[in-house]
Parts: C-alpha cells; sequence; structure tokens
C-alpha cells in the first residue's frame, strides 16, 4: 500500500514513496513504452531501484511522490532542483502506459509545481520532453509553461538521437494564471 497522501488533487492523490512501492516503480521504468519517454536507460534491477529509493526519497532537497488514484499507484513524480540556490528546479514524471491520455499525468504536474513555488519556494520550475512524446508537451502547454528551446541531437534514445524540448514556468506567471 502506498504511503500517506501529501497532496490531493480532484481525481488523484500524490502519496509517499515507500518500499512496498518498489516493485511496480522499477517494473514501470523498465516497461519499454514508459522508457521510451524518459531517456537513455539501462535496465533497472531490484537492487538499483532500492538504492533510488535510499538515496532519492530520503533526501530533503528532492520531491519523489507516487501518483495515486484511490490508493492505486499509477506512476511518479519528482521535484528536482537545478541549482545550488534551489531558484530552480525540474520535473520529472511517468505514468503506466495504461494510464495515459486520461489526465493524470496534468494533474499531477499541477499539484508538484504549485508544491514546488508555494512551499519551496522556488522561482522557476522546467521540464524537458524527449522527440516524440506529444502527451508530455500536452501537459506542460496546458499548465501554461513556455517553450524555451530545443537541443538537437540531444538524447541516444531507441538507436538514434532525438531532440529535447525545454519548457520553463516562472513564479509569478504560475500565479498569474492560478491553475
Amino acid at each position: 500500500m502506498p504511503g500517506p497522501v501529501f497532496l490531493e488533487g480532484d481525481g488523484i492523490e500524490l502519496r509517499t514513496v515507500e518500499e512496498e512501492d518498489l516493485e511496480f516503480l522499477q517494473a514501470t521504468i523498465n516497461d519499454p513504452a514508459v522508457r521510451e519517454y524518459l531517456g537513455s536507460r539501462p535496465p533497472i534491477n531490484g537492487r538499483q531501484e532500492r538504492e533510488w529509493y535510499e538515496e532519492r526519497c530520503s533526501n530533503d532537497d528532492h520531491t519523489n511522490l507516487l501518483v495515486c488514484r484511490d490508493g492505486e499507484p499509477m506512476g511518479s513524480v519528482g521535484l528536482h532542483p537545478k541549482d545550488q540556490t534551489e531558484a530552480s528546479a525540474e520535473i520529472g514524471i511517468f505514468l503506466a502506459e495504461r494510464y495515459w491520455g486520461e489526465g493524470y499525468g496534468t494533474e499531477a504536474s499541477r499539484l508538484v509545481t504549485d508544491y514546488a513555488f508555494r512551499e519551496r519556494r522556488h522561482h522557476r520550475v522546467m521540464a524537458r520532453v524527449f522527440e516524440g512524446n506529444a502527451g508530455s508537451a500536452r501537459i506542460w502547454e496546458k499548465l501554461g509553461f513556455r517553450h524555451e528551446g530545443r537541443f538537437r541531437e540531444a538524447e541516444f534514445l531507441d538507436g538514434e538521437y532525438v531532440d529535447v524540448d525545454y519548457y520553463a514556468i516562472l513564479e509569478d506567471e504560475w500565479f498569474d494564471g492560478e491553475r
């Protein structure tokens, strides 16, 4: 069973990641459909997933939450500082394929972005989108993130170099739009 609710939205809740969730997270991140949009990743075994849990989920600088609906895990969302001042942070999200296209990613990203500004006092939140991941790009556009640029052929995925698009929103832009 996932941990306690940390943030709650209309259709989902973001819960703490617990040791019991590692099997779900490992299976999901190794799924070829999911992995395709996460960057070049080697297979993740149980020991590696546990190390991630012990290092990242215990680190106060990083926020890692389980995306759930009625206590059922669907994916993961994280918020990670991008510089020493913690002025900027990056959101990373993945959902199991069966939950794509239902708005869960948008809701989870909205909750974490709001948390980044209201509680973590970040000034800028950004996200990367790998070429071909139109669903992810739509999330950031719906939430008011601006497309800041494209790094051409910046990642090697599935046997080829792909472009990476960068999206970001500033604190005042977020609150002006009050999502």
